[in-house]
This record gives C-alpha cells, structure tokens and sequence, in this order.
C-alpha cells in the first residue's frame, strides 16, 4: 500500500508511530496528484512547494516534541469557497477574478493550527450554486458527474489525491458528491462549524464539513473545526461534546428509522437495494428498526427553493447588476430568478422551514437517527441532463439529486453519508444517516459500526479512469 492510499486515522497512528513521515506521505499524494488530476480536474490550483515545506516543518515539529495531533502532517484540500490568507478564492467564476482572500477563514485557521498541510484548492460548481460540478470528473467513471458542489474536494479523496478535503453544504453539497464518488461526507448541525471566511450561498442553510475515506476520518477532522466563533452570527455558543468515536461497537438499543415515505420515493432499484441491505446491517448489530413517517415532506422543495434563491441573489446583488455576463448561464438564471421572489413567499418559507424543525424534533423524540438514501440514482453521464421514472416523471438531474439531501439543510440537522456498495455499473451507492441536533457523536457511532460490519463494501481507492 502506498501512503496516498493511506486513510487519516491510519496515516496519522504511522506518523506518531514513526512509521511514516509528513514529507513522506505528503509527496506520494502529490505523486497522486501529478498522475491522475489531468484525467479528473479536482484542483483548481495545487500549492506543492508550499505544502511540501509545511510537510517539512511539522516533520521537524514533531520530531522536537510538538506533536499537535492527529492532523499534523496531513495532507489535505479545501474547496475553492474557503479562504486561505495569501491564496485566490475563486468560488469557480470570472466574477471573482484577481481576487485574493486577505486572511484565512475560521476552518483554515484552525486546520492549520492543527498541523494539517495545505495541497490546494478544489473546485466548485460556481458559488456553490449546483449539484455536478462541471469542471471535474467523477473519480470512479471520468464520463460521469462528479456530484456537487463539493465535486473537487469529493473526488480528490476518492482518487487519493487528498487524505481529506472540506467542502460546503447547502442542500446536499457534500454528501451528494460523497455518495457519486464512494467516499464519507459530513454536513454538520447548523452552526456547529463557524463560516466565517467562507463564500456563502445562502446564510440560513450553508454549512461546513468533511469529506474523508472513512467515518473514523470525518470524526478526527470535525473534531479539530468545530467550535464558537463570534464572527459567524449562526454560531452556536460552546464547543460541542463530541466524544471518542467507538467504532465497531454493537447497536443494541438503537432505534433507527426506516422512512415509510419521501425517501424511498422514485429511487434507483439498485439504490433502494443497497440501502435496505445496508439498514438490514444495522439490525444484524442490534439496531431497532421503527417505520417513521417524514413530515411536511411535500414542503421540502418549494421551502428549500424559497429559501435559498432570494438569499443568494441578495449576496450577489452588486456584481449581478455590474457584471451579469460573468456569470455562468445557469447560476445566472437562478441569480435572476431570485430578485423576482416576492417578499411574502420568502417569509412564508421561513414560517415553513420553523414549523418543519419542529416537526423533526418530534421525529427524533421516536428514532435515535434516519438511515435513507442520500441521492436518487448514481452518477449521471456528464451530457445528460435529467432522470425519467418509471412513473412517467421526469426531474432535472440537479433536482434529483438535491431532492434526499435538502430536508437536513432545512431543518439544520447533521446528516453523513457513506458508501454502501456498487451498482451494476460499478459506481457507488450511499446511504445518508440523519440525527438529532448535535447528534453528530452517535451519527459517527452508528456509520463506524455500520463500516466496522461491512467493511470491503466499497474500501478501495477509486480506479481514477
């Protein structure tokens, strides 16, 4: 096994074991960058003299004692929303030409103080506004989506060409490329992660959170962001509890809801296949399965739409009346779309997205978490643009995919996805397991367990091409 191939929590036992380096597993994953980004485009930009000199210092930090951790000497990406002093952030579009963040976000800071070394930055579908990422290439299958907008940071993972990566989630931003790809992603509790330095899409719905090769990983790296931070007025107050991952562990006492509607609802048989054999492990480790009900489901796209338009156009009100023809045509429309949204629809969403936290809250006063499908179908090919079902429906592939993962983003509860198996093609399949608020301990509890059971479902590197 090469070190790229390596997952954090195993990179970073060798490297306070001695076993490996930081300047060692650092130059195999830009090894691995130099032999497959061509064929899949996940970078916007790699900083390999920077981080191999960072490679360099923490190997010396450590060796002198200072060893801050499990990050230390890890190397990782951040989505090209995420400033970096120094460093563009381009959020995937000409609008931001020439622009260069003058201090680093709250997660970069942190990231870096945790030792972790910087490769560069991935891409994003522009502003985060979409689910495909165009620019990158499904790290599985090049002639298929790589998910969105999280595409670059997703895939860098899943060819090993980061040992973990951070994305943004505003309606399914992470997890959706997370599943299209095989690997592990997290969308935290509203709040939980600050996103301050941080491109937004919209305020009441953004994000931050992990893309990593195992839940184990995901833990470890949440671990080391979340937290207060007064510059983030969403932030909730206090470092969360987030307690030592116990992977592998039985479940026996733990209630899982199985939904009996919305999301098994014009699903991909192969999907649903995997999904329900994935739940079926569950209760093999002791898992109660309880049949729940979602609730105000016929709600969640005219609230999440409601929600996330009006607040993205107003963020790019300036630059869409002084430079519209910068914009992609199809962030453009939706940019457009949004300054016609009617005061009264919006607060109707808000009302809407209140009454729909509540009713969560109850779900979860049944359940401990929700197993379901993160996404319809597996990854589209990178020319088609919707989804016939066999109920004669049709949706846009965006709409499809966003449809699992936006009830989490609406009601600000954590939600992580992860592989659980191919389907007939070879490209993977994810489940998503939703919690309670600040339930993000038991989520990692319930996917290590999950993963500890089941491990070889989808435990190898993607092919690259």
């Amino acid at each position: 096994m090469q070190p790229y191939e390596l997952t954090l929590a195993d990179a970073a036992r060798a490297i306070d074991s001695g076993e490996l380096s930081p300047v060692e597993l650092t130059d195999s994953v830009l090894g691995r960058v130099a032999a497959v980004e061509a064929r899949l485009g996940a970078y916007v930009s790699v900083a390999a003299d920077s981080a191999r000199r960072a490679a360099v210092q923490a190997e010396r930090d450590i060796a002198a004692g200072g060893h801050r951790g499990p990050l230390h000497g890890i190397p990782m990406g951040l989505k090209d929303l995420i400033d970096v002093a120094g460093l563009p952030t381009t959020a995937g579009s000409r609008v931001r030409e020439g622009h260069m963040a003058v201090e680093d976000s709250t997660v970069a800071a942190r990231l870096q103080g945790a030792g972790a070394v910087l490769l560069g930055k991935t891409h994003t579908h522009e502003f985060a506004f979409g689910l495909t990422t165009p620019q990158t290439r499904n790290a599985w299958a090049p002639g298929r989506v790589a998910g969105g907008s999280s595409g670059g940071s997703a895939v860098a993972v899943a060819a090993g060409e980061a040992t973990f990566a951070l994305g943004t989630d505003t309606g399914g931003s992470i997890r959706v490329p997370a599943a299209l790809n095989g690997v592990v992603g997290l969308k935290p509790t509203y709040g939980l992660v600050p996103r301050h330095g941080v491109t937004s899409l919209s305020w009441s719905l953004d994000h931050v959170g992990t893309l990593t090769r195992t839940v184990e990983d995901a833990g470890l790296v949440l671990a080391a962001i979340a937290g207060h931070d007064p510059r983030d007025p969403a932030s909730l107050p206090g470092r969360p509890a987030l307690g030592p991952h116990r992977a592998g562990e039985r479940l026996t006492g733990l209630r899982v809801g199985v939904p009996r509607n919305y999301y098994f609802d014009r699903v991909a048989p192969e999907v649903e296949k995997a999904v329900r054999d994935a739940i079926g492990h569950l209760r093999e480790l002791g898992a109660e399965l309880v049949d729940v009900d979602i609730p105000m489901s016929e709600y969640v796209q005219a609230t999440h739409w409601g929600l996330m338009v009006p607040e993205a156009t107003a963020y790019h009100e300036e630059t869409l009346r002084s430079s519209p023809e910068r914009y992609a045509p199809d962030v453009r429309v939706l940019l457009e779309a949004g300054a016609l949204v009617p005061a009264g629809d919006y607060l109707r969403a808000q009302r809407a997205r209140t009454l729909m936290r509540q009713a969560w809250a109850g779900l979860f006063d049944e359940v401990d978490v929700i197993a379901a499908p993160t996404v319809t179908s597996t990854a589209a090919r990178s020319d088609q643009h919707s989804v016939r079902w066999p109920d004669g429906t049709e949706e846009s592939v965006s709409d499809t995919y966003v449809r699992l993962s936006a009830p989490a983003n609406v009601a600000g509860v954590p939600s992580l996805s992860l592989p659980v198996g191919l389907d007939g093609e070879g490209l993977p399949v994810g489940m998503q397991l939703i919690g309670r608020p600040l339930g993000e301990a038991t989520l990692l509890d319930v996917g290590g367990a999950y993963e500890a059971a089941a491990r070889g479902v989808v435990a190898a590197l993607a092919p690259a091409g």
